[in-house]
């Protein structure tokens, strides 16, 4: 798995051995951020189940200022700290806008410094029922009501999400069982 462009373009990605992680394929990556590339220059990110932390990277590789990894998995979080150095010294840019944050995402919430333009999903599909509502459900308090945030949520094409108060504007991928990227944005802004 490699960044799949952007100024670390072509830079590997560790990732955590065994069945810890489930990484976005380059083929998805580069369909997602196609669709991304005009809110990427300067746009700060959330990855939350980071795993190998390729969504976050590949924004930062992109154009993204900085933003943070929330992966509470320690063999991830070890595999997200070197994709962060290797990155930012291949793309030539200074580490320091990047945070990895080692906690579980259920109780992880922006710092003070302000909510992310874009929130980045990918949790272990067999969990999306349970947890994938009440997600939205807290990201709603994050930003003030003029906010116009996008969040980016992979799951299997024969999952739908529909949370109150976001609407889902663009989806990529299809097929029962096969990832799929669903684009959502809040309701009273889509």
């Amino acid at each position: 798995m490699r960044i799949s462009g952007g100024a670390a373009r072509g830079v590997p990605l560790q990732v955590p051995k065994g069945d810890v992680t489930r990484p976005a394929t380059d083929g998805m990556r580069q369909a997602v951020f196609s669709s991304l590339a005009a809110r990427l220059p300067g746009a700060h990110f959330a990855d939350l189940f980071a795993g190998s932390g390729a969504y976050g990277l590949e924004a930062f590789s992109r154009g993204a200022e900085g933003g943070v990894f929330v992966e509470k998995n320690p063999k991830a979080a070890a595999c997200i700290r070197k994709n962060i150095t290797a990155v930012a010294k291949s793309a030539g840019r200074g580490s320091d806008t990047l945070r990895l944050q080692p906690v579980d995402v259920l109780t992880w919430a922006p710092a003070a410094g302000g909510p992310p333009d874009l929130v980045f999903i990918d949790p272990p599909y067999e969990i999306i029922a349970e947890v994938g509502l009440g997600l939205f459900s807290r990201m709603a308090d994050w930003w003030p009501a003029e906010a116009d945030p996008v969040v980016v949520f992979e799951m299997p094409g024969e999952l739908t999400l529909e949370p109150r108060g976001w609407t889902c504007v663009k989806r990529l991928g299809k097929g029962a069982r096969q990832p799929t990227v669903a684009f959502y944005r809040r309701a009273s802004l889509a």
